[in-house]
Parts: C-alpha cells; sequence; structure tokens
C-alpha cells in the first residue's frame, strides 16, 4: 500500500497535464501565431499586452540555437553562475537529509520506534504540499528574492535550533523531541515557498532564448549532482561529526545562500522573459535583470 499510494499524485500529474497549453514560444517557432495569441491572453489577461509580447517572441524566436560553447561566453556565463548557484543551493542547504532521512532524525531524536517516526515523517510531507501551494500565489505578488531571502533566514534559524537540540541530552529532556519535529517541520515550510519552487522557475527564466535548454540542463545536472552528493555523505558526517555539528554546517551554508541571494539574483516578477534577455545583452548587471524598462531607457556596458 506504501508504494501503491504513490500512484496518486502520478494519475493527478497526468490529469493537470491535458489541461496545460503549449508554451506560445514553441508554438510561434512553428508558426501558429493565433494559437499563442490566445494563450498569452488567457496567461496576461489583456488582449493589447499579449499582442505585443506575442511581436516581442516573433522577432527574439528568429535568433538561431547556439551551441554549448556560448554557455561560457558574457553575458551568457553569469547566467549560468546565477541558475548554477541557485541549484547547487537548493540542495547544499540540507533539504534531502531531511526528506531522505527523516525517520533516522526522529529516531536519533527520541522517537523511539519505526511506526512513529515514520508517522513524524508524514507531517513533513503534509507541511511540504501545504506550503508549496500557498507559495504559488505569493511567487507573482511577493516577488521571488523576497521570499528566497525570508525561506533562508527561516531554515538558517531552525537548523541552529536542530543542532542546538541535539547537541543536549535528549534522553533527559524527552521534550526536546517535539522541539526537533518542531524545527524540521518549520524547515519544510521555508524551504517549501521558497528554494523548492522558485529555483525551478528562476532557472528557466533567467537564460536567453537560445541557450535556454542548455542553460537549465546544466542547472539541472548540478542540482542533481549536489543532491547525491549531500545524500552520501550525511550518514558519514552524522559519525565523524555528530548531528549538531551536520546540522550547524547546513545552517552556516544556509547563511552563506542568503549573501548569494541578496547580491546575485534579480527579481523577475512580472517581467517577460524577451525583458530580461534584453537586460542581459544591455549589460545590466545579474542583480538588475529584471528591470522593467523599454530598450533605449537600458544604460550600455560603456556606461
Amino acid at each position: 500500500w506504501m508504494f501503491a499510494a504513490g500512484l496518486v499524485p502520478a494519475i493527478l500529474l497526468l490529469v493537470g497535464m491535458f489541461f496545460l497549453p503549449y508554451s506560445p514560444r514553441w508554438l510561434v517557432s512553428r508558426g501558429h501565431y493565433h494559437k499563442a495569441l490566445l494563450v498569452l491572453q488567457r496567461i496576461r489577461g489583456q488582449a493589447v499586452e499579449a499582442e505585443l509580447e506575442l511581436a516581442t517572441i516573433k522577432n527574439s524566436i528568429q535568433e538561431k540555437k547556439a551551441s554549448w560553447k556560448i554557455l561560457f561566453q558574457k553575458p551568457i556565463s553569469a547566467t549560468i553562475f546565477i541558475g548554477v548557484g541557485l541549484a547547487i543551493i537548493q540542495q547544499i542547504t540540507g533539504i534531502n537529509t531531511i526528506i531522505y532521512y527523516a525517520p533516522t532524525i526522529f529516531r536519533m531524536a527520541g522517537f523511539d520506534s519505526n511506526a512513529n517516526a515514520i508517522l513524524a515523517s508524514m507531517g513533513i510531507g503534509v507541511v511540504f504540499v501545504l506550503f508549496t501551494i500557498l507559495a504559488l500565489p505569493l511567487i507573482d505578488t511577493l516577488g521571488r528574492r523576497i521570499l528566497l531571502l525570508t525561506g533562508l533566514v527561516g531554515m538558517a534559524l531552525s537548523l541552529s535550533l536542530l543542532s542546538w537540540t541535539f547537541s543536549q541530552n535528549i534522553a533527559e529532556f524527552p521534550a526536546l523531541r517535539w522541539i526537533t519535529l518542531g524545527s524540521m517541520l518549520f524547515y519544510i515550510a521555508c524551504f517549501a515557498f521558497s528554494l523548492g519552487p522558485i529555483m525551478w522557475l528562476m532557472i528557466a527564466e533567467i537564460y536567453p532564448l537560445q541557450v535556454r535548454g542548455l542553460g537549465s540542463s546544466v542547472a539541472t545536472c548540478a542540482n542533481w549532482g549536489s543532491n547525491m552528493i549531500v545524500a552520501l555523505t550525511f550518514l558519514t558526517l552524522i559519525d565523524l561529526l555528530g548531528a549538531s555539528g551536520v546540522f550547524s554546517i547546513y545552517a552556516i551554508l544556509c547563511m552563506l545562500s542568503l549573501l548569494f541571494v541578496y547580491f546575485w539574483v534579480p527579481e523577475t516578477r512580472g517581467v517577460s522573459l524577451e525583458q530580461i534577455e534584453t537586460n542581459l545583452h544591455a549589460g545590466l548587471s545579474m542583480r538588475h535583470l529584471g528591470k522593467q524598462q523599454t530598450v533605449s531607457n537600458i544604460s550600455t556596458p560603456s556606461n
């Protein structure tokens, strides 16, 4: 029954796919301009805005696809830096140690049976789903950066509290196991409305059209490569440093990630992919790629 339960989200995803529209850029690339306009009107809600974006897409779609070598050339290399950076940060801040090893961590925290540990792990899944749903409207109202920064602060605090609880004698203070559970749930909630969905969103936004597929592939490889390293080293680090030391490392990585997001990651809320690409080629810094302005108002690199 545990494995059969996995059929439910798979079936829901399959059904949901039938209601997804084709990408307007994909439709334009195949000459289906009217269908692309209908999709844009559905997304934007305004006919004039949709028509303007369609015209911009038609211009950008004429560019030929580039080879992978362009990924290492300026200004494209800067977007690779951000995309790969976010992909790595999503993993090295410890998310999949919580997901993969939750029952193990709960046993270490004093939940004395596998059944109780697995039930506590189910709470993690519920919180993950609820706060991911909560993030959906917030991404386009509050913006990407504020959610990333807020989420990372919350993750750092919860990991610090986890480190503290595991530095205590949990056998003498049984209440600490509930603090451990609360800390992990808070960590999951912060991740679910920030790094969880926003990393995948931003690696689809920041790359120019001609290298969007290549750039997203590189970031995805970095993400799963980091995931593998974190998953393989977690139990070994527990043996070497103890749970308190390991969670301290993840908390420090959250703080360093906070600096990365603050100084490098742009706010792309309400900005079209074509505008982001225009800003990139005009020489704007990565932090300001999401500025909404006309081409004539964009400063050149020499300025």
